[in-house]
């Protein structure tokens, strides 16, 4: 179960201008550095491609650069506050090793159904676990009580100003090898604007990549952003049924394209992946 679901938009959020750029990024690297380890590029031979193996960082994905950042950033402001998350997967791991490392408490809300390895994995790092509800949305929608109620900090998955930098570290670390062309899953858009951000000011081609049928952003890019239902995927880590307010804006400034996939060249591409790299790829990173 991922880190999905709708991205309600704040009356708060939606009158204030997008404040996140390139700067905003490099500060994340340079407060990042004292605690993460860049990951590796991986020249794939039989696809042509460089594969940035974010699967080897800490909690096994990237989603700990921007829950780290946003915690580090807040520390900066004064700001110590506990903080509480809804996610099911990865954004709750990094939000819990994050809060660990820097000591700071930490609340996870995890809809009931959410895989006991991801529970463990956050338990493990001592933040609390609370489940509430069947899904994405209902778990949401707790955690946002539980930080109106106690004063709590909510740490949005994708649609936060710092979680976007702290993401989009992985771009400046990509750009160190200058890449023509770079492309990018696409769930909530923190990673793509992250990546953008870093990326297009020197000139990299940045492109997003979705599931047919899981393809909120592109719809709301495209002027439609009406809630979708989306359809069955392996790239479960990407079905959002309405990206960020603040991802959407940059997506549709930064990304020079957003291409989407048949989930048959999905399932193609993890085979392939698996047999010819051996790499095991979430569904969603196998699609950048």
């Amino acid at each position: 179960m991922p880190d999905t679901g709708r991205a309600p938009v704040e009356p708060e959020v939606a009158d204030v201008p997008v404040r996140v750029s390139v700067a905003d990024v490099l500060a994340a690297q340079a407060r990042l550095r004292r605690y993460l380890s860049a990951t590796p590029l991986h020249y794939a031979e039989r696809f042509g491609v460089w594969l940035k193996l974010e699967n080897l960082q800490r909690t096994g994905s990237y989603k700990v650069r921007g829950a780290l950042n946003a915690m580090l950033a807040g520390l900066e402001r004064g700001d110590d506050r506990p903080v509480i998350c809804a996610s099911a997967g990865n954004h709750a791991q990094g939000v819990a090793w994050s809060a660990h490392r820097l000591g700071l408490q930490a609340i996870t809300v995890m809809p009931h159904g959410a895989p006991a390895t991801k529970i463990a994995g956050v338990a493990h790092w001592g933040a609390t676990v609370r489940q509430h509800g069947n899904s994405y949305d209902e778990a949401y929608g707790f955690a946002r009580e539980l930080a109106a109620q106690n004063g709590y900090r909510f740490l949005s998955a994708f649609d936060d100003a710092d979680v976007i930098a702290g993401q989009g570290t992985v771009g400046i670390e990509i750009a160190e090898h200058v890449p023509d062309v770079v492309i990018v899953p696409i769930g909530g858009g923190g990673l793509a604007s992250g990546v953008a951000l870093a990326l297009k000011s020197q000139g990299v081609r940045v492109v997003g990549a979705q599931v047919e049928g899981v393809d909120s952003m592109l719809r709301a890019v495209r002027g439609d952003a009406r809630e979708i239902d989306p359809v069955p995927t392996l790239a479960d880590g990407v079905k959002v049924k309405i990206p960020g307010f603040i991802t959407r804006r940059l997506c549709a400034s930064l990304l020079d394209d957003i291409v989407t996939v048949r989930e048959a060249e999905l399932r193609e591409t993890l085979v392939r992946l698996a047999l010819e790299e051996h790499i095991i790829a979430e569904g969603a990173g196998a699609l950048g």
